[in-house]
């Protein structure tokens, strides 16, 4: 990590954010354990890391999980007053399938750190960095089976170094 420079980018491959799949305050709560859920020490490790670092523009870019998600990391998910430590921009697959997207609605209850969730949409991102701004757009092929299908842009978010977690634009 580079304190001296306005961003951090941090590339693997999956969802960082923790998805939890019903209420966590409930105390018995599931998580997705393929992604980051699994290692939740070491994501808390990480973050908590960047977060007493005070580093800013720290970007996780993800992929690999049929869906798309932009989301607010944070070192500790059970405190809803923890400070946003870093944006995640997870992507889709082009064709791909995924879960029902109604899965996925029925969760966002249990995530509010999660800004955005489709995995009824295939497609990609599309990132613009510059010292000032992350700007970054999701790209959704219209018909995924069909190689002429024209693409639209779903949604934009952008970033600024010292102001942690993704702003809808």
């Amino acid at each position: 990590w580079d304190t001296s420079r306005p961003w951090n980018l941090l590339m693997q491959q999956s969802l960082m954010a923790r998805f939890a799949w019903s209420d966590p305050a409930s105390g018995g709560a599931t998580y997705w354990t393929d992604a980051w859920d699994g290692y939740a020490p070491s994501r808390a490790r990480l973050l908590g890391s960047a977060a007493q670092k005070k580093l800013q523009g720290l970007v996780v870019l993800g992929g690999d999980v049929h869906s798309h998600y932009v989301s607010d990391l944070k070192a500790d998910y059970d405190d809803l007053r923890a400070p946003v430590v870093a944006s995640e921009f997870c992507g889709s697959s082009i064709t791909s399938l995924a879960l029902a997207q109604s899965r996925v609605d029925a969760a966002l209850p249990f995530n509010p750190h999660i800004r955005y969730a489709r995995s009824d949409q295939r497609g990609y991102m599309r990132f613009e960095l510059t010292r000032h701004q992350l700007r970054a757009s999701i790209e959704v092929v219209d018909k995924p089976l069909d190689p002429a299908s024209g693409v639209t842009t779903a949604a934009r978010f952008v970033v600024e170094p010292g102001r942690p977690g993704p702003q809808a634009a």
